[in-house]
C-alpha cells in the first residue's frame, strides 16, 4: 500500500480511471453487439444509427488511450464493411 500522500492520491486516481476505462470498453462491446443484432435482423436504419454511435465511441476511446489506434481503426473498418455488405 502507498505510504506517501502523493502516492495515495495517485492510487485513488488509478481506481477511478480504471472504472471509467472499463465502462468505456464495455460500452463499445455493447453497441457493437447491438449493431450486429440489427444487421442480423436486417434493420438497416437502426444499424446505420448504431454504426455512427459505435464509431464515435471507438474514436473517443482511441483518443483517451483506452484502445490502441490500430485496434480502433480495425474495429471501425470491420463494422463499416459488414454494413456495406448488407446494404448491397
Amino acid at each position: 500500500m502507498a505510504n506517501l500522500k502523493s502516492a495515495k492520491k495517485r492510487a485513488r486516481q488509478n481506481v477511478k480511471r480504471h472504472s471509467c476505462n472499463q465502462a468505456r470498453r464495455s460500452e463499445i462491446k455493447t453497441v457493437t453487439k447491438k449493431f450486429m443484432a440489427a444487421l442480423e435482423a436486417n434493420d438497416l436504419g437502426l444499424a446505420q444509427e448504431l454504426m455512427v454511435s459505435a464509431e464515435s465511441k471507438i474514436a473517443r476511446a482511441k483518443g483517451k488511450g483506452i484502445v490502441k489506434p490500430n485496434t480502433a481503426s480495425r474495429k471501425i473498418s470491420t463494422l463499416a464493411r459488414r454494413l456495406a455488405a448488407k446494404q448491397k
